[in-house]
């Protein structure tokens, strides 16, 4: 799956990046590597007036409009902010060339650029989900059909979707996107989250700055926080992810085999894969990558990688 079709606040990046796009230079066609089905459906879907094509990654184009040319400057830091990059916007513009897993970010303050976000690593996308909430998610919005406990608080900016419940003495600490069909479980705190469809939160658990893709199931008194984590991945209770080293240095993490990098970051938990089973009373370390379908023992210290 192309991580441009993953959905941030209910709607995919790449349908949200096109839609930026598109108010500023009202596109007629767009084309898409031939191997982005998905993709190519997504923008289909979406912009039914916009003509799409294909093109073989593998044929080089000389396009002399492709400002994404910074190969020469490419920073060390591996940092997301670090490794954004500006495309100048002008008048009658005939083409515009951005990597198609990233994000765009475009105001007024600044309308002669479009800032891109490339999409490299997983702390790429954290960054970009957390700033999407911080910057993106600033009115409330509560269905009419939710179910939501009078012992519950909302506190600050939250969109909560048709047939999300929440029971008693919750705290919904904004920004926060929950999707359809949640569950969140008595006593739970909740904060500066997006948790896709039909995710389950059980009681007394802290879920914080994380993403769910969705149908996740997270028992009662898990605390998963700065992570990312698949869709239909389940959790034993009283496991947790860890975000902070005891050094305080920033979290590397292994992207292959032997091939360790520095994030960037000092926070940063785990990231989980789709269809992970996670038993009871586990410690995911910081920076760790649990690959998808892998089934973790209960009571594991989870210290390097699994399911290679």
């Amino acid at each position: 799956m192309s991580v441009s079709s993953l959905k941030v606040l209910n709607q995919p990046l790449i349908v949200r990046n096109l839609g930026i796009v598109n108010r500023i230079l009202n596109i007629h066609r767009i084309k898409v590597p031939s191997e982005c089905s998905t993709v190519l459906r997504l923008i289909q879907d979406n912009f039914p007036e916009i003509s799409v094509d294909e093109y073989d990654t593998n044929t080089k184009t000389n396009n002399t409009n492709n400002t994404n040319n910074n190969d020469a400057d490419t920073p060390t830091d591996t940092s997301t902010s670090a490794r954004s990059f500006k495309i100048p916007i002008k008048e009658n513009m005939s083409s515009l060339e951005m990597p198609l897993n990233s994000a765009l970010w475009y105001s007024q303050l600044e309308k002669d650029n479009v800032l891109v976000n490339p999409i490299v690593y997983p702390w790429d996308f954290h960054y970009i989900v957390q700033r999407i909430l911080r910057e993106e998610l600033t009115e409330a919005s509560v269905s009419p059909n939710v179910t939501i406990s009078k012992s519950t608080i909302i506190d600050g900016p939250s969109i909560i979707e048709d047939g999300v419940t929440i029971d008693d003495f919750c705290k919904i600490k904004g920004p926060t996107y929950i999707g359809k069909g949640s569950f969140i479980g008595m006593s739970s705190l909740i904060r500066n989250c997006m948790i896709g469809n039909d995710t389950r939160i059980g009681f007394n658990c802290e879920i914080g700055r994380s993403y769910f893709l969705g149908r996740d199931k997270i028992p009662h008194q898990n605390v998963i926080v700065d992570s990312l984590i698949g869709e239909n991945v389940w959790f034993g209770a009283y496991s947790v992810t860890l975000n902070v080293l005891f050094t305080r240095n920033n979290i590397p993490f292994e992207i292959d085999k032997g091939n360790v990098i520095d994030t960037g970051m000092d926070h940063f938990g785990a990231v989980i894969g789709n269809n992970c089973t996670i038993g009871s009373s586990v410690t995911v370390f910081p920076g760790k990558h649990i690959h998808p379908g892998t089934a973790v023992p209960p009571e594991t210290i989870v210290a390097r990688n699994l399911g290679w």
